[in-house]
């Protein structure tokens, strides 16, 4: 529980209250489909995350716990537990090795055997990786290899389920504001201006 301590300090960042961390902790479910979490992060391109990856003994990485934020963030904690925010920069070059490997063929996220992720598949595997990779985003959503091990690429069931079902509640509460805000989509909603707005902010808000 060390890294729930720690996103006190960055809640400020992220826009995640203390409450709703310790609310989506509690949360956990046993059943769902590995595409129904694959849907939601399609969805959630207009989005912020605030995603949480976590080095393995063995070196590779996981997503150990995402939800749902104004701003998308990515903390890595390392092996010895100690975290750190990653800049944009750092970040973008992790997806664009990343989507290097995809295209050769290379990358655990399409492979069937899938090994462990290198720290720019755990990303792209994450929810952050719908919003920020979102332009190679098909080659993973249609890649069926991907659709099998999705859930293999978080820490436990637990923390993918809790992954879809915060997102998923997220959804649902902002369009029923939506519909009772005429003229306000808010920003988990609206059309494509909307998610245009949302996608800048999001880019800017990285290099923070």
């Amino acid at each position: 529980m060390k890294h729930i301590h720690k996103i006190k300090n960055y809640a400020m960042v992220g826009g995640l209250g203390v409450m709703a961390v310790f609310a989506l902790n509690a949360c956990e479910q046993n059943s769902g489909q590995n595409n129904a979490l694959n849907n939601t992060l399609q969805n959630s391109q207009k989005n912020g995350a605030f995603v949480i990856v976590e080095e393995q003994n063995d070196g590779s990485y996981k997503v150990l716990e995402e939800y749902p934020s104004e701003q998308t963030r990515v903390m890595l904690k390392d092996k010895n537990g100690q975290e750190r925010l990653l800049s944009q920069e750092e970040i973008d070059e992790l997806i664009k090795q990343e989507e290097v490997a995809i295209d050769s063929g290379q990358s655990q996220l399409t492979n069937p055997n899938g090994g462990g992720l290198g720290l720019g598949g755990a990303i792209l595997a994450s929810a952050a990786g719908a919003i920020l990779g979102s332009y190679i985003g098909n080659k993973l959503f249609n890649n069926p290899n991907y659709q099998a091990n999705s859930q293999r690429n978080y820490k436990s069931p637990q923390a993918y389920e809790r992954s879809k079902n915060s997102f998923n509640s997220a959804k649902a509460g902002a369009s029923g504001a939506s519909k009772t805000s005429s003229g306000k989509s808010g920003f988990f909603g609206g059309g494509n201006s909307s998610q245009s707005t949302s996608t800048n902010r999001n880019t800017g808000s990285m290099g923070s």
